[in-house]
């Protein structure tokens, strides 16, 4: 297992995290999985035992059960070395209150968050979702507190736009407050979307980057094929909608090339579109998330997969969504001034 620096921080994560979204299975979140505490136990103790350093939840995840389940297993006390990441911002109660990035629900949803998973400290606090109603003076400030109070080691963002990355960072440079670390965000073969503006910005503001949900909802694991239907034990199959597909075809030509890279290299299409992305140079790591022992020892495996110059440029090339503007003027009249961050963008690295 590799480890990388977590944007401009001296906290080292491994490249592949694992996600607790299959713990717990209620209401929305039952269509994903619906673990219990010894099943969670035993996946836990797989993905550390292979070098995974970091678990990643939300307080959203079943409605804190998630983290509850978290809390159980490691037994109030953390094995050397893990680290925990959750997020905030969705609503947790039917209050006026209970949602967004106010100093009033961030600094109780820390709390509860603390509470549930029996610890002292959360590594990686994370904004899970923009919220364009609370002024980002009072967001930045209370996760600041949180951290200056010893309950937060590192802040960060989730599903946040470029523009909202910048101006959080400004008011964090400006007030000096604690500034984000990384980002999580959705960026997989079949949604390419984040090499407009999100890597562009992580690799010239120095932020990590988390990819959640890095098989497309398990439509990239190979499973899925093209004029099948969707196996019974998938998400899809539970009716989730998340990725959106826009483009049918591009998404089983894509599939189509990673089961050929998979079949010649003697592993699953899965391993094969994690490697791509731990191979990226914007990523720090992937977020990994499974029901069964067998999917994860799968998906843990990709962390030792390297894929060559030539299976890299097939995947690109299936895969690579079209320039928008300014990015195609750019291309054609700026590329002699280029930046690292410029040349990131839709697979120039």
């Amino acid at each position: 297992m590799e480890y990388r620096l977590l944007g401009r921080s001296g906290l080292k994560i491994s490249t592949v995290t694992m996600g607790t979204m299959t713990f717990g299975g209620l209401g929305w979140a039952k269509a994903v999985g619906d673990l219990g505490v010894s099943e969670a136990k035993r996946l836990v103790d797989l993905c550390i035992d292979a070098g995974v350093n970091l678990l990643d939840t939300a307080d959203v995840y079943s409605s804190g059960v998630s983290e509850e389940i978290i809390g159980e297993v490691l037994g109030g006390k953390r094995k050397d070395g893990v680290l925990l990441a959750t997020k905030a911002r969705f609503r947790m109660g039917d209050g006026p209150n209970d949602v967004g990035s106010s100093r009033q629900h961030l600094i109780a949803a820390c709390e509860a968050s603390l509470k549930r998973m029996k610890t002292d400290v959360i590594d990686l606090y994370q904004l899970h979702e923009w919220d364009g109603q609370t002024p980002l003076e009072e967001t930045m400030e209370a996760l600041d507190t949180l951290v200056r109070n010893g309950k937060v080691r590192y802040v960060g963002c989730s599903n946040f736009s470029a523009w909202h990355i910048m101006k959080a960072l400004g008011v964090s440079e400006r007030d000096k407050r604690q500034r984000f670390v990384s980002q999580q965000i959705h960026y997989t073969l079949e949604a390419r979307d984040a090499e407009y503006e999100l890597l562009p910005v992580s690799i010239d503001q120095g932020l990590g980057v988390l990819i959640w949900s890095p098989l497309a909802g398990g439509l990239l694991s190979g499973k899925h094929r093209r004029n099948q239907a969707a196996p019974e034990d998938s998400r899809q199959f539970a009716g989730w909608t998340e990725p959106p597909i826009r483009d049918e075809n591009r998404l089983w030509n894509i599939v189509d090339t990673l089961v050929s890279i998979a079949e010649s290299r003697g592993v699953s299409a899965a391993q094969v579109a994690l490697a791509w992305l731990i191979g990226s140079k914007a990523v720090t790591s992937v977020i990994i998330g499974g029901r069964t022992e067998a999917q994860f020892k799968d998906n843990l495996a990709a962390a030792d997969l390297k894929l060559t110059a030539e299976e890299r440029k097939r995947l690109n090339e299936v895969s690579v969504p079209p320039l928008i503007y300014p990015y195609w003027h750019q291309f054609n009249e700026a590329t002699d001034r280029f930046s690292e961050a410029d040349m990131n963008r839709l697979g120039q690295e």
